[in-house]
């Protein structure tokens, strides 16, 4: 059920609380965006037209081009459309921002935000980590077509495991820096620095053992969502939960 509904029986009733983006853009025939949209508003039970001429101007989008001859980017932008433009409460989308430019999906992403901020419930698959770590609160990794981990975002950025880059001011504090008790991840012999992978409860040695060094920077890198996703799927089958 959704929202009490039942998705059988109640499926015109649940089709006005639910905004959906297929993976796979296929439209129905060759009328223009306009006409699409009109067709899908009625279906939802939408008579004022100002959100999806809002959701229309923030994507940029023509809709009265012929849906057979839009880009895959303009037809994608119509799918967004037609999902968000009822102001539906919940939104199910599979990778919507396929075929977007770097710069549409940094208003999609942007619209995401505008969306939460407003309570509404979002579903979304995606391989873009970087608009997953922005919009969602909650990730789930699969893997093999189960769902193998499910993590917060904010849980994600403070990991235990942390990563710094340190850059030595002189090459003899760099090289005398390899011989510590640290994970060294990468070195840059060109440019005295080192990546260095500590826990939670090292860091405060390693900052004790670098008061002994010459140090031009000393940087954390962030946690990343691609991080936490490749570690998952390293992870031998009983390691998964």
């Amino acid at each position: 059920k959704i929202r009490g509904l039942d998705c059988w029986h109640q499926a015109a009733e649940v089709k006005k609380h639910v905004g959906y983006v297929p993976g796979e853009i296929a439209f129905p025939d060759a009328s223009s965006g306009f006409a699409f949209l009109d067709r899908q508003a009625t279906m939802t039970g939408r008579t004022n037209r100002r959100y999806g001429d809002y959701i229309l101007d923030k994507l940029q989008l023509d809709a009265s081009a012929n849906l057979k001859r839009m880009s895959k980017g303009m037809k994608q932008k119509t799918a967004i459309v037609a999902a968000f433009m009822h102001d539906p409460p919940i939104l199910i989308m599979d990778e919507p921002s396929t075929g977007l430019d770097p710069l549409m999906r940094a208003s999609f992403v942007d619209l995401l935000e505008e969306e939460r901020s407003r309570g509404k419930t979002i579903f979304m698959s995606s391989h873009m980590f970087d608009e997953l770590e922005t919009t969602c609160d909650r990730v789930a990794m699969i893997k093999d077509g189960a769902i193998v981990d499910v993590a917060s975002t904010a849980a994600i950025r403070h990991h235990e495991d942390k990563t710094y880059k340190i850059e030595f001011l002189a090459g003899e504090d760099y090289r005398r820096f390899l011989s510590e008790p640290f994970q060294v991840s990468e070195r840059r012999d060109s440019t005295n620095q080192v990546f260095v992978n500590v826990h939670d409860d090292e860091i405060d040695l390693l900052v004790r053992r670098l008061t002994g060094y010459r140090i031009k920077f000393f940087t954390e890198i962030k946690y990343s969502l691609e991080q936490y996703f490749n570690n998952i799927y390293k992870r031998e089958p009983a390691d998964v939960q």
